[in-house]
C-alpha cells in the first residue's frame, strides 16, 4: 500500500539564516542597516499644496525624512520587509513635513506601522478618494489595509519615528500620488494639526 503521507520523501528547502537587529527606539536606527533612503524637499516637488511656500523653501532643500531598512529583503512571496522612518519637524507653508506617499504595486498587500517616538499622522486613501487619518503617538500600532495609499506626517516639534512591517513583494506605486495627490492634507490651524480638504487634489 502506498504511503499517502509520503513520509519517506525528502523535501529540499533553501533555508534562509535567521537573524536579528537591535533597534534604538528614540533614533529609529538599527545597529546594522543595509540601506538608508534620504528624501529632500526636491524629491517631493509638487506634492505640497502651497506651491509658493514650497518654491521658497526649495532654496534650502531640507531633508524631510530618512528610511532605515533592517535588511534588503528579497521581493519574494513569503518574505517580510521591515524598516523605520524618521520624519523631521517642519512645515511647508502650514502643511507638515510628510513622506512621499504611495500605493502598493501589489494592492492586496497590507502594512503595519507602529509609532516609536514623537507625534504624527498616518493618512490613508482609496483610489476613489475616501480618506482616513490616524493620530500616531508612541505605542500606537496602525494597520494599513490592502488597496489603501498611505503617507505620514510629523505634526510635533521633535522627530517622528515609526516602525513598518510589510510583504517584501508589495512594491511601490508613487506615480498615482504624484499625479493626483491626496484628497486631504494635514495642516497647522491655531497651533494644532487639522485634516482639511486638499485644494490641489485632482
Amino acid at each position: 500500500m502506498a504511503d499517502s503521507y509520503t513520509l519517506s520523501k525528502e523535501i529540499s528547502m533553501n533555508y534562509m539564516t535567521p537573524f536579528s537587529r537591535r533597534l534604538e527606539f528614540t533614533t529609529g536606527k538599527f545597529d546594522k542597516t543595509d540601506l538608508v533612503q534620504t528624501r529632500r524637499l526636491s524629491d517631493l516637488k509638487g506634492l505640497f499644496a502651497d506651491q509658493e511656500a514650497e518654491a521658497a523653501l526649495m532654496q534650502e532643500n531640507p531633508v524631510l525624512y530618512e528610511v532605515f531598512l533592517a535588511f534588503d529583503a528579497p521581493p519574494e512571496h513569503g518574505q517580510l520587509g521591515y524598516s523605520t522612518t524618521v520624519i523631521y519637524p517642519g512645515k511647508v507653508g502650514d502643511e507638515y513635513f510628510m513622506t512621499k506617499g504611495h500605493y502598493h504595486s501589489k494592492g492586496e498587500c497590507a502594512e503595519l506601522y507602529t509609532c516609536l517616538q514623537g507625534e504624527g499622522y498616518l493618512l490613508m486613501q482609496t483610489r476613489e478618494g475616501e480618506v482616513k487619518a490616524i493620530h500616531m503617538t508612541p505605542g500606537v500600532a496602525a494597520y494599513v489595509p490592502p488597496y489603501w495609499g498611505h503617507s505620514t506626517m510629523n505634526v510635533g516639534k521633535e522627530n517622528f519615528v515609526f516602525y513598518a512591517c510589510y510583504p517584501a513583494e508589495a512594491g511601490y506605486d508613487y506615480g498615482t500620488i504624484a499625479e493626483k495627490g491626496f484628497a486631504s492634507i494635514i495642516v497647522e490651524r491655531n497651533g494644532r494639526a487639522e485634516v482639511v480638504a486638499n485644494p490641489t487634489y485632482k
